[in-house]
């Protein structure tokens, strides 16, 4: 029993788990945006920080990183991590991933994905759509157990670039948190 999942933040650069294999590509339908927020990581009740979920966007595609994990005890530790990790995550998908953008059948089906939904129900921490401005000052204020808000866009920024991805959002947001830093100093 072969497990995929998939990772569009920080799981790109920090997997966390024993996998056989990293392979980079992309999930269709889907956009990464900064909506979720991250009481426990990188920001807390008080001042919760952002981190990225996905968004359904028709046409567009989402690149990130996808670990096959072969082994069963393997699964079944990722899993176990995950949870804990991801647990403001409220939804998990299972999708289709692509690695070459000319393809028409996916290069794995059913790769599971962690989604934090923008249903205030099951997602308390879901903060929303706001201006690139007003998420990076956020971002700036946002610390956590797991450090500042900034170092995690920063993170996600050049684990991207690493992968040849240029991803708008992201970049525009660095930019901005850049920006804020600077006239602060």
């Amino acid at each position: 029993m072969v497990m995929w999942v998939f990772g569009y933040g920080s799981l790109i650069s920090k997997a966390g788990f024993n996998y056989d294999e990293r392979v980079v590509g992309f999930i269709k339908g889907y956009r990464r945006v900064f909506y979720q927020g991250s009481t426990d990581h990188r920001g807390t009740p008080e001042f919760p920080g952002r981190t990225v979920t996905l968004e359904p966007a028709e046409g567009e595609i989402c690149w990130g990183a996808a670990y096959k994990i072969s082994k069963k005890e393997d699964a079944e530790a990722a899993l176990t991590y995950l949870e804990v990790r991801e647990k403001q995550y409220d939804k998990k998908e299972y999708l289709d991933f692509y690695t070459d953008l000319t393809a028409t059948s996916p290069a794995v089906s059913g790769v599971m994905v962690y989604i934090a939904s923008a249903d205030k129900k099951s997602n308390v921490n879901y903060l929303g759509p706001s201006s690139v401005e007003e998420i990076a000052r956020q971002i700036v204020q946002a610390e956590g157990p797991t450090g500042p808000n900034r170092d995690y866009v920063f993170n996600l920024e050049k684990a991207l670039l690493q992968i040849g991805c240029k991803d708008k959002h992201v970049i525009d947001l660095a930019n901005e948190v850049r920006r804020i830093l600077a006239e602060e100093h």
